[in-house]
């Protein structure tokens, strides 16, 4: 593809996959025609999803790569672990795509476009949604996103939680490796505010998403939300913390009282 910056930009697609055996074939098939290489990770899904995703990876063989997590470990574990991946492949880039059918894949080269325009930056998919989405997802999200827009002070995140979204993967495994981000349905909203006070652009795109009436939700509407508001906790008093100072005046005050 085009060159980014100097260096050669190779994007990558992730695909986190959990006990989504109906929907994934749809998914791949959408993907190929991008004639990207593609990482599959199994995050610890049943048998009958297990045995669809290696049927896909045996017929897809020249493209798509099969990887499993020994139990299910959480969308965010999966997604990393293909970043590990990609990145050990050589790719420069990976475009995270969730395996249940909502994303518009069509979308996926515009979202390729900017990244390869814009190399450093995240490249993130903000929904627009039709008639199937459910309501209290639509406005709980909101919540999310005025806690965003408080912890990074800025409106420059549209929307912190779609999946689908393009990092640039030097500097993202720089941070993975230096920060602890969650791991569950956390993950998108932690990992993106991180790589922003680290410096990196969000560049916002919109992207049709839908909900299939038969679609697969794993979210836990009491454990995920104690998850995510821990993790708003955790940024918040961690944005308090770089915004005032509070390390560097420690540091400087235990300097002082050593003289």
């Amino acid at each position: 593809m085009t060159e980014a910056g100097g260096a050669p930009f190779r994007p990558a697609l992730i695909v986190p996959v959990y006990n989504h055996a109906e929907a994934i074939g749809a998914v791949v098939a959408a993907l190929q025609p991008l004639g990207l290489p593609c990482w599959l990770i199994d995050d610890g899904s049943d048998a009958a999803c297990s045995a669809a995703l290696r049927d896909l990876q045996a017929e897809h063989a020249d493209w798509l790569h099969l990887d499993r997590l020994p139990s299910n470990q959480g969308k965010g574990r999966a997604v990393c672990r293909g970043f590990e991946l990609a990145a050990a492949a050589g790719c420069s880039h990976a475009l995270q795509v969730d395996a249940d059918g909502q994303h518009a894949i069509a979308d996926a080269q515009a979202l390729l476009e900017l990244a390869a325009a814009h190399p450093l930056a995240v490249i993130c998919g903000v929904p627009v949604y039709d008639e199937s989405v459910p309501r209290s997802r639509l406005y709980g999200r909101y919540i999310t996103h005025v806690w965003v827009w408080i912890h990074t002070a800025s409106l420059d995140i549209r929307d912190s939680m779609c999946g689908f979204r393009v990092y640039p993967l030097p500097s993202t495994l720089q941070m993975l490796a230096e920060e602890q981000v969650g791991a569950r349905m956390d993950f998108d909203t932690d990992i993106l505010v991180r790589l922003y006070w680290r410096g990196l652009e969000v560049i916002n795109h919109p992207t049709r998403v839908h909900y299939p009436l038969d679609g697969v939700s794993h979210f836990d509407v009491l454990r995920d939300n104690l998850r995510i508001s821990r993790m708003h906790t955790r940024l918040f008093f961690t944005m308090l913390w770089r915004r005032l100072g509070l390390g560097r005046r420690i540091q400087s005050y235990a300097s002082d009282t050593q003289k």
